[in-house]
Protein backbone atom coordinates (compact mmCIF):
# COMPACT_ATOMS: atom_id res chain seq x y z
CA UNK A 1 0.00 0.00 0.00
CA UNK A 2 1.47 3.44 -0.62
CA UNK A 3 0.91 6.45 1.24
CA UNK A 4 0.83 9.95 0.35
CA UNK A 5 2.69 12.44 3.18
CA UNK A 6 0.12 14.80 3.29
CA UNK A 7 -1.42 11.50 5.13
CA UNK A 8 0.97 11.89 8.30
CA UNK A 9 1.23 16.14 8.31
CA UNK A 10 0.14 15.76 11.93
CA UNK A 11 3.11 13.78 13.23
CA UNK A 12 6.18 14.22 10.33
CA UNK A 13 9.21 16.16 11.22
CA UNK A 14 10.04 19.83 9.12
CA UNK A 15 10.80 19.33 5.67
CA UNK A 16 13.75 21.42 4.51
CA UNK A 17 11.22 23.84 3.35
CA UNK A 18 10.02 24.65 6.99
CA UNK A 19 13.79 24.94 8.39
CA UNK A 20 14.70 28.77 7.80
CA UNK A 21 11.58 29.86 9.52
CA UNK A 22 12.31 27.33 12.40
CA UNK A 23 15.94 28.31 12.54
CA UNK A 24 14.89 32.60 12.88
CA UNK A 25 13.03 31.14 16.46
CA UNK A 26 15.34 29.18 17.83
CA UNK A 27 18.07 32.16 16.48
CA UNK A 28 15.79 34.69 18.21
CA UNK A 29 14.89 32.60 21.60
CA UNK A 30 15.54 34.04 24.73
CA UNK A 31 17.28 30.81 25.94
CA UNK A 32 19.62 30.66 22.98
CA UNK A 33 22.14 32.77 24.70
CA UNK A 34 22.05 29.83 27.62
CA UNK A 35 22.21 27.23 24.83
CA UNK A 36 24.77 28.84 23.01
CA UNK A 37 27.11 28.95 26.17
CA UNK A 38 27.20 25.10 26.36
CA UNK A 39 27.26 23.99 22.79
CA UNK A 40 29.88 26.83 21.56
CA UNK A 41 31.85 28.04 24.89
CA UNK A 42 34.28 29.79 23.11
CA UNK A 43 32.15 31.44 20.76
CA UNK A 44 30.46 35.03 21.16
CA UNK A 45 26.32 34.45 20.55
CA UNK A 46 25.83 37.10 18.41
CA UNK A 47 28.14 34.60 16.19
CA UNK A 48 26.19 31.44 17.01
CA UNK A 49 22.85 33.61 16.51
CA UNK A 50 23.93 34.19 13.09
CA UNK A 51 24.99 30.63 11.99
CA UNK A 52 21.79 28.93 13.53
CA UNK A 53 19.73 31.42 11.45
CA UNK A 54 21.73 30.97 8.32
CA UNK A 55 20.68 26.75 8.37
CA UNK A 56 18.23 26.26 4.94
CA UNK A 57 18.67 22.56 5.50
CA UNK A 58 18.05 19.25 8.45
CA UNK A 59 21.47 18.05 6.96
CA UNK A 60 23.23 21.34 7.86
CA UNK A 61 21.33 21.70 11.15
CA UNK A 62 22.40 18.14 12.54
CA UNK A 63 26.01 18.33 11.18
CA UNK A 64 26.83 21.60 11.90
CA UNK A 65 25.27 21.86 15.15
CA UNK A 66 23.70 19.07 16.77
CA UNK A 67 27.28 16.97 16.20
CA UNK A 68 28.80 19.57 18.42
CA UNK A 69 26.13 18.90 20.85
CA UNK A 70 26.97 15.50 21.22
CA UNK A 71 30.63 15.62 20.92
CA UNK A 72 30.30 18.73 23.92
CA UNK A 73 27.99 15.30 25.88
CA UNK A 74 30.74 13.05 24.59
CA UNK A 75 33.70 15.37 25.87
CA UNK A 76 32.63 16.92 29.45
CA UNK A 77 30.39 14.20 30.72
CA UNK A 78 31.65 10.91 29.41
CA UNK A 79 34.75 9.12 30.28
CA UNK A 80 34.55 7.72 26.43
CA UNK A 81 31.26 6.50 23.75
CA UNK A 82 31.75 3.78 22.10
CA UNK A 83 29.70 1.35 19.40
CA UNK A 84 29.74 -1.47 17.77
CA UNK A 85 28.29 -3.67 15.37
CA UNK A 86 27.97 -1.18 12.68
CA UNK A 87 29.51 -3.61 10.22
CA UNK A 88 26.57 -5.19 10.34
CA UNK A 89 24.53 -2.95 8.34
CA UNK A 90 24.67 -0.92 4.77
CA UNK A 91 24.82 3.04 4.34
CA UNK A 92 22.18 2.60 1.59
CA UNK A 93 19.53 0.38 3.48
CA UNK A 94 16.87 1.77 5.94
CA UNK A 95 16.37 0.47 9.01
CA UNK A 96 13.88 -0.08 12.09
CA UNK A 97 16.78 0.84 15.28
CA UNK A 98 14.81 -0.45 18.31
CA UNK A 99 16.30 0.22 21.29
CA UNK A 100 16.43 -0.26 24.95
CA UNK A 101 15.57 3.26 26.01
CA UNK A 102 17.73 4.83 29.39
CA UNK A 103 17.57 8.22 28.64
CA UNK A 104 14.91 10.68 27.03
CA UNK A 105 17.39 12.96 24.72
CA UNK A 106 20.46 10.57 24.66
CA UNK A 107 20.00 7.15 23.78
CA UNK A 108 18.82 8.91 20.21
CA UNK A 109 21.12 11.31 20.15
CA UNK A 110 23.99 9.47 20.75
CA UNK A 111 23.01 7.08 17.81
CA UNK A 112 22.40 9.91 15.26
CA UNK A 113 25.92 10.96 16.22
CA UNK A 114 27.65 7.44 15.57
CA UNK A 115 25.62 7.36 12.27
CA UNK A 116 26.77 10.64 11.08
CA UNK A 117 30.62 10.21 11.89
CA UNK A 118 30.27 6.40 10.17
CA UNK A 119 28.94 8.00 6.98
CA UNK A 120 25.25 6.99 7.45
CA UNK A 121 22.35 8.90 7.43
CA UNK A 122 20.33 9.81 10.42
CA UNK A 123 17.21 8.86 11.48
CA UNK A 124 13.92 9.69 12.13
CA UNK A 125 13.15 9.60 15.64
CA UNK A 126 10.26 8.64 17.94
CA UNK A 127 9.19 11.81 20.15
CA UNK A 128 6.27 11.48 22.78
CA UNK A 129 3.77 14.33 22.56
CA UNK A 130 4.36 14.85 26.04
CA UNK A 131 7.84 16.09 25.95
CA UNK A 132 6.19 18.33 22.63
CA UNK A 133 5.95 21.55 24.56
CA UNK A 134 6.62 25.41 23.94
CA UNK A 135 7.71 26.11 20.52
CA UNK A 136 11.90 25.77 21.21
CA UNK A 137 11.30 22.14 21.90
CA UNK A 138 9.57 21.74 19.23
CA UNK A 139 11.48 23.62 16.44
CA UNK A 140 14.79 21.95 18.20
CA UNK A 141 12.82 18.36 17.86
CA UNK A 142 11.02 18.48 14.16
CA UNK A 143 14.40 20.11 12.68
CA UNK A 144 16.20 17.13 14.62
CA UNK A 145 13.80 14.48 12.20
CA UNK A 146 11.97 13.94 15.20
CA UNK A 147 7.90 13.20 14.74
CA UNK A 148 5.18 13.02 16.99
CA UNK A 149 3.75 9.81 19.04
CA UNK A 150 1.02 9.90 21.38
CA UNK A 151 1.08 8.41 24.72
CA UNK A 152 -1.40 5.59 25.53
CA UNK A 153 -4.82 7.33 26.77
CA UNK A 154 -8.21 7.80 25.74
CA UNK A 155 -10.65 5.22 24.37
CA UNK A 156 -9.28 1.69 23.05
CA UNK A 157 -10.79 3.42 19.61
CA UNK A 158 -8.78 6.68 19.48
CA UNK A 159 -5.65 4.75 20.64
CA UNK A 160 -6.08 2.34 18.07
CA UNK A 161 -6.65 4.64 15.30
CA UNK A 162 -3.36 6.47 16.69
CA UNK A 163 -1.79 3.01 16.77
CA UNK A 164 -2.49 2.18 13.04
CA UNK A 165 -1.37 6.06 11.91
CA UNK A 166 2.14 5.14 13.64
CA UNK A 167 2.46 1.91 12.42
CA UNK A 168 1.82 3.87 8.78
CA UNK A 169 4.20 6.52 9.88
CA UNK A 170 7.37 3.90 10.08
CA UNK A 171 6.42 1.95 7.04
CA UNK A 172 5.92 4.83 5.04
CA UNK A 173 9.60 6.50 6.37
CA UNK A 174 10.62 3.17 5.13
CA UNK A 175 9.09 1.82 2.28
CA UNK A 176 8.85 5.48 0.69
CA UNK A 177 10.42 7.72 2.18
CA UNK A 178 13.83 5.82 2.49
CA UNK A 179 14.42 7.01 5.99
CA UNK A 180 15.98 5.04 8.81
CA UNK A 181 13.32 5.01 12.26
CA UNK A 182 14.78 5.34 16.13
CA UNK A 183 12.03 3.66 18.25
CA UNK A 184 12.31 2.49 21.85
CA UNK A 185 11.57 -1.09 22.47
CA UNK A 186 8.79 0.18 24.92
CA UNK A 187 6.84 3.01 26.26
CA UNK A 188 9.01 5.34 28.43
CA UNK A 189 12.38 4.91 29.70
CA UNK A 190 13.39 1.33 31.67
CA UNK A 191 13.45 2.42 35.24
CA UNK A 192 14.62 -0.67 36.96
CA UNK A 193 17.44 -1.67 34.73
CA UNK A 194 15.23 -5.05 32.85
CA UNK A 195 15.13 -3.90 29.61
CA UNK A 196 12.05 -5.74 27.91
CA UNK A 197 10.27 -5.28 24.84
CA UNK A 198 6.15 -4.29 24.81
CA UNK A 199 4.78 -6.81 22.93
CA UNK A 200 2.53 -3.94 22.13
CA UNK A 201 5.30 -2.69 19.93
CA UNK A 202 5.26 -5.02 17.66
CA UNK A 203 1.68 -5.73 17.28
CA UNK A 204 1.91 -1.72 16.18
CA UNK A 205 4.27 -2.42 13.70
CA UNK A 206 2.40 -5.07 12.20
CA UNK A 207 -1.03 -3.29 12.25
CA UNK A 208 -0.19 -1.46 8.91
CA UNK A 209 0.48 -5.02 6.87
CA UNK A 210 -1.94 -6.87 8.43
CA UNK A 211 -2.55 -9.80 5.67
CA UNK A 212 1.11 -11.02 6.30
CA UNK A 213 2.68 -11.31 9.99
CA UNK A 214 6.02 -12.15 8.12
CA UNK A 215 6.38 -9.48 5.90
CA UNK A 216 5.10 -7.32 8.01
CA UNK A 217 8.43 -7.17 10.27
CA UNK A 218 10.85 -8.38 7.67
CA UNK A 219 10.19 -5.33 5.09
CA UNK A 220 11.18 -2.89 8.08
CA UNK A 221 14.46 -4.51 8.54
CA UNK A 222 15.04 -3.80 12.68
CA UNK A 223 17.88 -3.83 14.48
CA UNK A 224 18.34 -3.97 18.43
CA UNK A 225 20.06 -1.51 19.93
CA UNK A 226 22.26 -2.16 23.29
CA UNK A 227 22.73 1.25 25.01
CA UNK A 228 24.72 0.76 28.35
CA UNK A 229 25.96 3.46 30.42
CA UNK A 230 28.42 3.09 33.35
CA UNK A 231 26.43 5.57 35.67
CA UNK A 232 22.50 5.66 34.72
CA UNK A 233 21.26 8.63 33.58
CA UNK A 234 18.96 10.03 36.32
CA UNK A 235 19.59 7.02 38.47
CA UNK A 236 18.23 8.94 41.77
CA UNK A 237 14.99 10.26 39.92
CA UNK A 238 14.55 7.19 38.71
CA UNK A 239 14.80 5.20 42.36
CA UNK A 240 12.08 8.13 43.72
CA UNK A 241 10.09 7.77 41.01
CA UNK A 242 9.81 4.12 41.15
CA UNK A 243 9.59 4.31 45.09
CA UNK A 244 6.66 6.78 45.07
CA UNK A 245 4.82 4.06 42.54
CA UNK A 246 5.13 1.30 45.67
CA UNK A 247 2.63 3.73 47.43
CA UNK A 248 0.76 5.45 45.09
CA UNK A 249 -0.29 5.58 40.88
CA UNK A 250 3.05 8.32 39.99
CA UNK A 251 2.05 11.36 38.71
CA UNK A 252 4.40 13.43 36.88
CA UNK A 253 5.65 17.00 37.63
CA UNK A 254 5.00 20.10 35.82
CA UNK A 255 8.78 20.41 33.93
CA UNK A 256 9.44 16.70 35.60
CA UNK A 257 10.61 15.71 31.75
CA UNK A 258 12.63 19.12 31.35
CA UNK A 259 14.94 18.21 34.44
CA UNK A 260 15.26 14.79 33.28
CA UNK A 261 16.00 15.46 30.01
CA UNK A 262 18.72 18.54 31.67
CA UNK A 263 19.81 15.80 34.14
CA UNK A 264 20.53 13.18 31.65
CA UNK A 265 22.76 15.62 29.02
CA UNK A 266 24.71 17.25 32.33
CA UNK A 267 24.90 14.19 34.84
CA UNK A 268 28.24 12.07 34.39
CA UNK A 269 28.24 8.94 33.10
CA UNK A 270 31.26 7.20 32.82
CA UNK A 271 31.54 5.28 29.90
CA UNK A 272 28.86 4.69 27.67
CA UNK A 273 28.40 1.85 25.04
CA UNK A 274 26.12 1.26 22.30
CA UNK A 275 25.72 -2.55 20.44
CA UNK A 276 24.17 -2.10 16.98
CA UNK A 277 22.97 -5.91 17.23
CA UNK A 278 22.55 -7.96 14.18
CA UNK A 279 19.63 -7.14 11.96
CA UNK A 280 16.10 -9.36 12.26
CA UNK A 281 16.43 -12.21 9.73
CA UNK A 282 13.81 -13.79 7.30
CA UNK A 283 14.93 -16.92 8.28
CA UNK A 284 14.63 -16.62 12.16
CA UNK A 285 11.50 -14.90 11.11
CA UNK A 286 10.12 -16.74 9.25
CA UNK A 287 10.29 -19.97 11.91
CA UNK A 288 7.54 -18.14 13.54
CA UNK A 289 5.11 -18.29 10.51
CA UNK A 290 2.83 -21.08 12.15
CA UNK A 291 2.11 -18.85 15.61
CA UNK A 292 -0.90 -16.91 16.25
CA UNK A 293 -0.68 -13.44 16.20
CA UNK A 294 -0.12 -13.04 19.51
CA UNK A 295 2.26 -15.70 19.54
CA UNK A 296 4.47 -14.20 16.72
CA UNK A 297 4.24 -10.84 18.63
CA UNK A 298 5.83 -12.23 21.53
CA UNK A 299 8.24 -14.16 19.88
CA UNK A 300 9.61 -11.15 17.76
CA UNK A 301 9.69 -9.24 21.32
CA UNK A 302 12.01 -11.65 22.82
CA UNK A 303 14.03 -12.16 19.75
CA UNK A 304 14.95 -8.82 20.27
CA UNK A 305 15.17 -9.18 23.63
CA UNK A 306 17.94 -11.57 23.43
CA UNK A 307 20.13 -9.11 21.20
CA UNK A 308 19.26 -6.43 23.23
CA UNK A 309 20.01 -8.56 26.49
CA UNK A 310 23.56 -9.96 24.82
CA UNK A 311 24.76 -7.21 23.79
CA UNK A 312 24.78 -4.86 26.97
CA UNK A 313 27.79 -4.17 28.42
CA UNK A 314 27.90 -4.60 31.88
CA UNK A 315 30.52 -2.49 34.35
CA UNK A 316 31.68 -2.85 37.77
CA UNK A 317 29.02 -1.08 39.03
CA UNK A 318 26.62 -3.41 37.72
CA UNK A 319 29.42 -6.19 39.05
CA UNK A 320 29.37 -3.86 42.86
CA UNK A 321 25.28 -3.91 42.75
CA UNK A 322 24.79 -7.43 42.21
CA UNK A 323 27.26 -8.02 45.21
CA UNK A 324 25.87 -5.75 47.69
CA UNK A 325 22.21 -6.42 46.85
CA UNK A 326 22.53 -10.52 47.41
CA UNK A 327 25.00 -10.55 49.94
CA UNK A 328 27.61 -12.25 47.64
CA UNK A 329 31.49 -11.85 46.61
CA UNK A 330 30.15 -13.72 43.59
CA UNK A 331 31.91 -10.50 41.14
CA UNK A 332 34.75 -9.40 43.49
CA UNK A 333 37.37 -10.07 40.60
CA UNK A 334 35.35 -7.77 38.00
CA UNK A 335 35.82 -4.43 40.09
CA UNK A 336 38.40 -2.96 42.49
CA UNK A 337 38.12 -1.55 45.82
CA UNK A 338 38.32 1.99 44.60
CA UNK A 339 35.48 1.40 42.62
CA UNK A 340 33.02 -0.24 45.10
CA UNK A 341 33.95 2.68 47.40
CA UNK A 342 32.99 5.09 44.99
CA UNK A 343 29.75 3.32 44.11
CA UNK A 344 28.98 3.58 48.02
CA UNK A 345 29.31 7.14 47.97
CA UNK A 346 26.79 7.72 45.35
CA UNK A 347 24.83 5.18 47.16
CA UNK A 348 25.01 7.10 50.13
CA UNK A 349 23.81 10.41 48.74
CA UNK A 350 20.21 8.92 49.19
CA UNK A 351 20.09 9.11 52.89
CA UNK A 352 19.71 12.69 52.13
CA UNK A 353 15.56 11.36 51.18
CA UNK A 354 14.96 10.80 55.05
CA UNK A 355 11.24 11.14 54.59
CA UNK A 356 11.78 7.48 52.80
CA UNK A 357 12.70 4.35 54.13
CA UNK A 358 16.31 4.48 53.21
CA UNK A 359 17.04 0.60 52.80
CA UNK A 360 14.12 0.26 50.21
CA UNK A 361 15.49 3.32 48.54
CA UNK A 362 18.71 1.91 47.97
CA UNK A 363 17.64 -1.26 47.28
CA UNK A 364 15.43 0.28 44.66
CA UNK A 365 19.07 1.51 43.22
CA UNK A 366 21.54 -1.50 43.13
CA UNK A 367 18.14 -3.19 41.36
CA UNK A 368 18.92 -0.33 38.30
CA UNK A 369 22.67 -1.84 38.53
CA UNK A 370 22.25 -5.39 39.22
CA UNK A 371 19.20 -6.19 36.95
CA UNK A 372 21.06 -6.13 33.82
CA UNK A 373 23.33 -9.07 35.19
CA UNK A 374 19.89 -10.91 35.99
CA UNK A 375 18.60 -10.00 32.68
CA UNK A 376 21.51 -12.23 30.90
CA UNK A 377 21.12 -15.05 33.59
CA UNK A 378 17.23 -15.66 32.63
CA UNK A 379 16.97 -13.98 29.00
CA UNK A 380 16.99 -17.95 27.82
CA UNK A 381 15.21 -19.16 30.58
Amino acid sequence: MEYSSEEFDDIRPYTDAEIPAAMKRIAESQSLPLLASYIYPNENCEEVRKRIAAYKTIKSFQTETMSVVNEQIIANTTDGFSCNGISHLSPKKQYLYVSNHRDIMLDASLLQYHLFTQGFETTEITFGANLMQGQLVIDIGKSNKMFRVERPGGSIRDFYKKSLHLSRYIRYCIRQKHESVWIAQRNGRTKDGMDRTDQGIIKMFCMSEPEDKIRAIADLHIVPVAVSYEWEPCDVLKTLELYESQFTKYTKKPGEDLNSILTGILQRKGHVHFELCEPLTDVELHAYDGLTNNEYHRAVSHLIDRRIVNGYRLYPNNFIAYDLRYGTQQYGDRYTAEEKEQFLKHLNTLEKYDTCDIDRLKDILLGIYSNPILNKITIDE
